[in-house]
C-alpha cells in the first residue's frame, strides 16, 4: 500500500438501526450524523492499527477499535455501510 492510499477503515460506519452514522474521511476527518443532523460531530482521527483515537472539533476525545470488522466506539457498535 503507497502512503497516500487511504487507511482500510476510511469509509461510511453505520449503527444498525441506521441512526448514527460515522465517516472516517481520508485526510484524518471524520463527520458523525445523528438522527439526520448532517454533521452533528466533526474533527479528526488518527490509526494506530485497529485503534481509532478521535479529537472533536468541540474539544472532546474519544477511541475505538475495530475488531472482526466491526467498529467499537465508545458505546456505539458500527458496522460498514454496504
Amino acid at each position: 500500500m503507497s502512503s497516500t492510499a487511504p487507511h482500510p477503515h476510511v469509509g461510511m460506519w453505520v449503527t444498525a438501526d441506521g441512526r448514527i452514522r460515522q465517516e472516517l474521511l481520508p485526510h484524518g476527518r471524520y463527520e458523525e450524523e445523528r438522527d439526520g443532523r448532517k454533521r452533528a460531530y466533526t474533527g479528526r482521527y488518527t490509526v494506530d492499527g485497529d485503534h481509532i483515537d478521535y479529537f472533536d472539533d468541540l474539544g472532546f476525545t474519544a477511541t475505538g477499535d475495530v475488531r472482526d470488522g466491526v467498529l467499537y466506539h465508545e458505546h456505539l457498535v458500527l458496522h460498514r455501510e454496504r
